[in-house]
């Protein structure tokens, strides 16, 4: 049977069997149970997660300690502080487990190391970066553009399952409104 990640990665490039176990060489695997955290604000992010199984959230807290949801992660999904992870700063954000999870991650300098050593790869994070830039662009025009029903709808036609896995509160917090304002537009 096929690895998850060998699936995933073959959706944009073809693998030889040596291929992926070259590739596979470069990460290691984790289980995470509820509530851990993979990435800690202030902390500098040396890995790059793939999601096997699970849900996480990436998010900060405001200084009136309001959360605020950046992103989700379900399976297939990549997630990091990506500032943190390419430019090796303090990471803003704070990535934690909503479900028990497993995943494999990369270094940053597994990740060096393997673009540079296998172009098929550099060419995978390339195309996977701008479908990232493209789904951001699109979450911050929905955002200055929909009003939060219209958000709210987008998110579930998008992802519904997101709605059985995550508690409204979080929902919420990603759409950016009050839970008492989310319940008002849900049955």
């Amino acid at each position: 049977m096929n690895h998850p990640l060998r699936q995933h990665i073959e959706e944009i490039i073809s693998l030889t069997d040596e291929e992926f176990d070259f590739i596979l060489s470069h990460f290691e695997h984790v289980k995470k149970r509820k509530h851990q955290y993979i990435v800690q604000e202030n902390e500098i992010v040396n890995k790059e997660y793939w999601i096997i199984k699970g849900c996480l959230k990436s998010y900060f807290i405001d200084d009136t300690g309001k959360a605020h949801i950046l992103q989700f992660g379900m399976e297939n999904w990549w997630i990091t502080d990506y500032e943190s992870f390419i430019k090796r700063t303090p990471s803003k954000t704070s990535i934690d487990c909503i479900e028990d999870s497993e995943l494999l991650y990369i270094t940053f300098e597994n990740r060096e190391k393997l673009t540079a050593q296998m172009h098929k790869m550099e060419r995978f994070w390339a195309k996977k970066s701008k479908v990232g830039r493209i789904a951001l662009q699109n979450r911050i025009l929905s955002l200055l553009k929909n009003s939060t029903k219209e958000r709210y709808n987008l998110l579930l036609e998008q992802y519904p399952k997101l709605f059985q896995r995550v508690p409204k509160k979080m929902i919420a917090a990603y759409l950016g409104v009050s839970r008492e304002t989310l319940s008002r537009l849900t049955p």
